[in-house]
């Protein structure tokens, strides 16, 4: 494997992973949650997400069982791995504590109306589960970005650009808690941005363990695997918060507004 396209690939997922410090800043900087800019954001990371796992990383899957194990078993396998996708992301929500999920739905204005009965030690532990819980799942995205910008460097960009937009409302997750918890913006930032740091080093990790096992069986179960993860965060996560955040409309707006510009991305480098 060459060493500048495992660079490259490491870069992009250390790139997505840190943007959970971008969420972090905003909880400090702005006085305001921008709940129309999120909502298109997040609507735009879905489209992005969704579009390109059935359309690229689940075709991608599909060719490589196909071409290795013959149509039906190959295209069977494929299917199988895409639902193993889903069923390992949503059992890892299934187990995360509502209020410490990475998905459930944070704002700049909880720093405002925490209720002040509520204990520091309360706070600090919310702060450090969830930047646990964002750390666990952090594990497969970083794998998605890292494997797929090993086999083609433009689709792991636009993953990686879909998963550091949906990271940024982990690091309002991570960041208001402990700031209440501490009265430090430093230790809140800190905490945040380094939570995404479990992405590319559990990606890193991941692919040198799967690396000696890397026939097109296991390629072809990673990359069916990550469409059926991405389609879920896209489905459970993305689009929901988007709504959440802002006009339902908008969502929507950004969703095929993502889809469009993943299409002409990937018609542009045909």
């Amino acid at each position: 494997m060459d060493f500048d396209a495992i660079l490259f690939a490491f870069g992009l997922t250390l790139f997505a992973g840190l943007s959970t410090g971008i969420g972090s800043a905003m909880a400090f900087f702005a006085k305001r949650t921008n709940t129309r800019f999120l909502a298109l954001s997040l609507g735009f990371s879905a489209g992005v997400m969704i579009y390109v796992s059935f359309v690229e990383i689940f075709m991608k899957a599909k060719d490589t069982m196909v071409e290795a194990y013959g149509e039906q078993p190959g295209t069977w396998y494929t299917v199988l791995a895409f639902f193993g996708g889903v069923l390992f992301i949503a059992l890892i929500d299934k187990f995360i504590p509502s209020a410490e999920n990475p998905h459930e739905l944070h704002s700049i204005e909880e720093m405002e109306n925490q209720p002040k009965a509520m204990k520091d030690k309360k706070l600090m532990r919310m702060g450090m589960f969830t930047a646990l819980a964002i750390g666990i799942h952090n594990f497969p995205e970083g794998l998605a970005t890292f494997t797929a910008a090993l086999q083609d460097p433009n689709l792991g960009i636009a993953i990686a650009v879909a998963i550091a937009i949906h990271n940024i409302p982990e690091g309002i997750a991570v960041s208001v808690p402990v700031y209440y918890a501490t009265g430090s913006r430093r230790k809140a930032f800190r905490l945040s941005f380094l939570s995404g740091l479990s992405e590319p080093i559990g990606a890193l990790i991941g692919y040198l363990i799967l690396m000696p096992f890397m026939t097109p069986l296991t390629f072809g179960i990673i990359f069916a695997g990550v469409a059926g993860i991405m389609v879920f965060i896209s489905l459970d996560e993305l689009l929901p918060s988007a709504r959440e955040y802002g006009e339902h409309h908008l969502s929507i707006y950004g969703l095929f507004a993502g889809m469009a510009v993943m299409a002409v991305s990937l018609l542009l480098f045909l």
